[in-house]
């Protein structure tokens, strides 16, 4: 759609104003020798320079191409007096689509149109104030017109809400694979694993998509108080989305049913609509998990192979396998605390405890940091200082008696954060199963301020999960 240019007369002066500061701040912010100075003053106009771009937007002076964006399926259409080399300097799309043209029509969908004007003020002036509703259609608009900076700044706006909870992680998910946007898509596949339970409770959940859900369902960090409570998620969005029995069945599949206790699947089987319907599809792993709970896993494992996922617990918040443990003002001084946990989720060995103990270290130094007074020619040496320290959190078992012979343990720490008044799980920290410490426990984490995303009131969230793996007891039949 091709229409003659629209100037304002004697608008062309500003214009070159403006772009004579452009000029004059980049002369200016170059080194000078005169007068024998050894460098240059600096004249920074950087504010006036962007405040004179925001004019000529607003009042479009020497305009020479006009942008008419229509929000398809309406008759509204917006009119934005734009200057070819600014619109050219960030996109090579619109360097070739205004060349030689002085009007043209975009058709965008409504929620792009309705952010139009904060895309092109990014164009003049490099910033803008994102709401979570517009980041997607902003973040569509960046890569339509191929502007690598916003869709870059906008990809690290979601990553950065997602983090604390407020981002809407499921439709982002679905955004970040329609894109192929692969960082995105891992952000939200992290953040709805951690906290599952949240979102299996909200409205978002009905959302989840055949795909996400499998991706979900083979994690085995997920975050729930139990097997039990996925299962009934996952009844629950087999009610609202009624998907084909295939998918149905190859979701129910996915349930680590040897991690639910035995009167628990027996109360399923009796009233379980979901296992009502597709029962048989999954008669032989309600089998299997009876089994499993009727013998010791040692007995188990001579006529069976036990190494699968199936007998690997989740990231449980039930009290069998783990605690929580709030430390208040955790820069000040080293903490200790135990729990105790479940041998294994057999019930063989529901009744049999491992008592750990725990140390909180705010300021641990690792041995090349720490003090020494002298060298060898008796040269004092300065100590290392308290800052130059890091956060160590140490589990190890108070025994290491019968009971856990053979059974190697994996831990691992969440850290939690508020948000809306829910207490949701930021960060995550798991140990080598022959390590009693995570080596980048809050690497990054500044406990000393009050306001850091670690700290909840100025008190340290943890919870401290301890997973039985039996690969190490196991002798798979030959």
């Amino acid at each position: 759609m091709l229409r003659k240019g629209h100037r304002k007369p004697g608008s062309w002066g500003s214009f070159w104003a403006t772009l004579a500061l452009v000029g004059l701040a980049t002369r200016a912010a170059q080194r000078a020798d005169v007068g024998g100075e050894a460098a240059g003053t600096s004249i920074n106009h950087a504010q006036m320079l962007l405040q004179r771009l925001q004019d000529l937007l607003r009042q479009g002076n020497a305009s020479d191409v006009v942008l008419r964006v229509q929000a398809v399926g309406t008759d509204e259409v917006r009119a934005f007096h734009t200057h070819r080399l600014l619109l050219g300097m960030h996109s090579e799309l619109f360097r070739e689509l205004l060349s030689n043209q002085s009007e043209v029509l975009l058709q965008e969908p409504r929620d792009c149109a309705a952010v139009f004007d904060k895309f092109i003020r990014y164009l003049y002036c490099g910033e803008l104030t994102v709401l979570l509703g517009q980041a997607i259609p902003l973040h569509r608009l960046a890569t339509k017109y191929r502007v690598a900076s916003l869709q870059r700044g906008v990809a690290d706006y979601m990553r950065a809400h997602l983090a604390g909870g407020a981002g809407p992680a499921v439709g982002w998910y679905h955004y970040a694979v329609s894109t192929g946007d692969e960082a995105l898509r891992e952000s939200c596949l992290q953040f709805l694993a951690w906290n599952l339970s949240a979102v299996a409770g909200s409205a978002e959940w009905g959302a989840v998509s055949p795909e996400l859900l499998a991706q979900l369902l083979q994690r085995s960090d997920l975050v729930l108080q139990d097997e039990l409570e996925l299962f009934h998620a996952l009844e629950a969005w087999l009610g609202r989305a009624r998907p084909p029995p295939t998918v149905a069945e190859r979701a129910l599949r996915a349930i680590r049913y040897p991690m639910i206790p035995p009167a628990q699947l027996f109360q399923l089987q009796a009233r379980s609509a979901a296992l009502a319907r597709h029962g048989p599809a999954v008669a032989d792993l309600l089998l299997q998990a009876y089994q499993f709970h009727a013998a010791s896993p040692l007995h188990y494992a001579k006529f069976f192979h036990v190494n699968g996922s199936a007998f690997l617990p989740r990231n449980y918040l039930a009290p069998a396998w783990g605690a929580p443990w709030v430390i208040n003002n955790p820069a000040r001084d080293d903490r200790s605390t135990s729990f105790q946990t479940q041998l294994g989720p057999s019930g063989h060995d529901a009744g049999r405890r491992i008592t750990w103990n725990v140390l909180f270290s705010p300021r641990w130094l690792p041995v090349s940091l720490r003090p020494v007074y002298a060298d060898t020619a008796g040269t004092a040496l300065p100590a290392a200082r308290p800052e130059d320290g890091r956060p160590r959190l140490v589990v190890t078992p108070a025994s290491s008696g019968g009971d856990a012979a053979g059974v190697s343990f994996q831990k691992t720490v969440l850290v939690g954060a508020r948000h809306q008044g829910r207490l949701l799980v930021r960060h995550a920290y798991s140990f080598h199963q022959s390590s009693e410490e995570a080596g980048d426990f809050l690497a990054h984490a500044d406990l000393q301020r009050r306001n850091s995303e670690y700290l909840v009131e100025n008190a340290l969230h943890l919870h401290l999960i301890v997973k039985p793996v039996y690969h190490t007891l196991i002798r798979t039949p030959s």
